[in-house]
């Protein structure tokens, strides 16, 4: 880290005198950046004036739009950086600023530059103050690098946080699991597009008790779904809707069957695939590394561009096709199609059915301009997941599924505290809906 620190330190010498009257110095520091990457939209989302406040272990940052391309903040700030995409050029103090007033303008796309910063702040001046030690931080936003800038009496600084690695549980998995795994194979000299092959399988090992699990629970939703249908016949006055869904509760009991099982391993690979969406596109380690076709994973993999724009997308689309994301849509379409077939009743749903195809040409949108690192592991990921749902369909047997779910229908099961609290809900419910319709038979009769 002190490779990229420069000590800025201020002394005053027979200074007193000419400095009776003050009471604070004050500091202006300006900077310009420019276009380092590919692609002005993307790089500009990352390239902003962020700061931090003594004592926090988070940072502040400036948005992008117009009306929040500055701030003035009158309390005391520990340092204040001037970040872009994979470097951050940082002012910091150790013994604190007083507040700072900080702006930046954003240029013109076609230009080379990205945008121009300015800081204007001030320190805390005395006749016994001897002088300042300030330093500088210039160098790449790299986790490792940022995490071990520290103050000179040791305090944590927290310049990693200038990577934005998502908040809450998205930035523990980057933190704890993404980053070490990355560290560590990067010391093995693999090409980055086999380190995350390797981080796509380990996630999936990782979660397959979960995936084997659901599927188990998918395969008894599809074995018991005729005797859910008969329920439906049994009972098909909206009336006896409440009836109808406590037997259909019973029947996933004694089946040993939840139709919400199925979300358990899709809950679980949501914070890893928002982390990852979080980390590629600010990973340093990606900034240059080609793989396949790819020149540089932390940028779009154009195999075709063009000028004109797209009316109402082309801000988010951008003006080329980026090959992974390509590859991740058609991928995410044949799993659309392979999950829905799996699923019990699914035929039964074409009205829903053109709105879960719509989902993958959406990603395809949203994603073009985005990391091809990203895309290329978020196609790996579908690809495993296809992979295990074909080894689990050999593996479980509807038949033996059935028989196992009969045998566990004779034996004497004890409810669980959810299945009797949605009970207790649902008697409660009928209950109301009897004194409802008994209150509305009373009306009618008086009239």
């Amino acid at each position: 880290a002190r490779d990229y620190l420069v000590d800025f330190d201020v002394r005053f010498e027979n200074m007193a005198p000419r400095m009776a009257n003050q009471s604070t110095i004050g500091i202006a520091w300006s900077n310009t950046s420019y276009q380092n990457e590919k692609g002005f939209k993307n790089e500009n989302m990352y390239t902003t004036a962020a700061y931090r406040f003594p004592g926090e272990a988070s940072i502040e940052e400036l948005g992008m739009s117009d009306e929040d391309k500055s701030k003035k903040v009158a309390t005391a700030v520990n340092w204040v950086a001037f970040k872009q995409q994979f470097f951050s050029s940082v002012f910091i103090a150790p013994d604190n600023l007083l507040g700072a007033d900080m702006a930046f303008d954003t240029a013109a796309p076609e230009s080379e530059m990205l945008k121009s910063y300015a800081l204007a702040t001030a320190v805390p001046y005395t006749p016994q103050t001897a002088g300042y030690d300030f330093a500088f931080y210039f160098g790449p936003n790299k986790y490792a690098i940022l995490k071990k800038v520290t103050a000179p009496d040791g305090e944590e600084l927290h310049l990693e946080r200038l990577i934005p690695l998502g908040w809450g549980i998205f930035g523990w998995v980057n933190r704890w699991f993404v980053i070490p795994v990355f560290d560590l194979l990067r010391q093995f000299n693999l090409n980055f597009g086999i380190i995350i092959l390797i981080l796509a399988i380990l996630v999936k090992v990782i979660i397959s008790p979960l995936t084997y699990k659901s599927y188990v629970s998918t395969a008894k939703m599809r074995v018991i779904k005729p005797e859910v249908d008969a329920l439906a016949q049994k009972f098909p006055r909206q009336e006896d809707a409440m009836k109808r869904q406590q037997e259909t509760m019973a029947l996933y009991s004694r089946a040993g069957a939840s139709p919400f099982s199925g979300c358990l391993p899709l809950l679980l690979q949501m914070p890893i695939l928002i982390a990852m969406f979080n980390f590629f596109p600010s990973a340093i380690e990606l900034r240059g590394q080609s793989f396949l076709w790819a020149k540089d994973l932390s940028a779009p993999d154009a195999i075709v561009s063009w000028t004109t724009n797209i009316p109402f997308i082309s801000s988010t689309f951008g003006n080329h096709i980026s090959l992974f994301c390509l590859l991740m849509t058609v991928v995410n379409i044949i799993y659309t199609k392979i999950n829905m077939a799996s699923q019990p009743g699914g035929a039964s749903m074409p009205g829903m059915k053109w709105m879960t195809y719509l989902m993958p040409v959406m990603f395809l949108v949203f994603f073009n301009n985005y990391a091809s690192g990203l895309s290329y592991y978020y196609l790996l990921s579908l690809l495993i997941t296809i992979g295990q749902t074909y080894i689990f369909r050999q593996v479980i047997n509807e038949e033996r599924v059935r028989a196992q779910m009969r045998e566990n229908a004779r034996k004497p099961k004890k409810k669980s505290g959810f299945m009797a609290r949605l009970e207790e809900a649902q008697r409660q419910q009928q209950a109301m809906m009897r004194e409802q319709q008994k209150r509305n038979n009373n009306g009618k009769g008086r009239r």
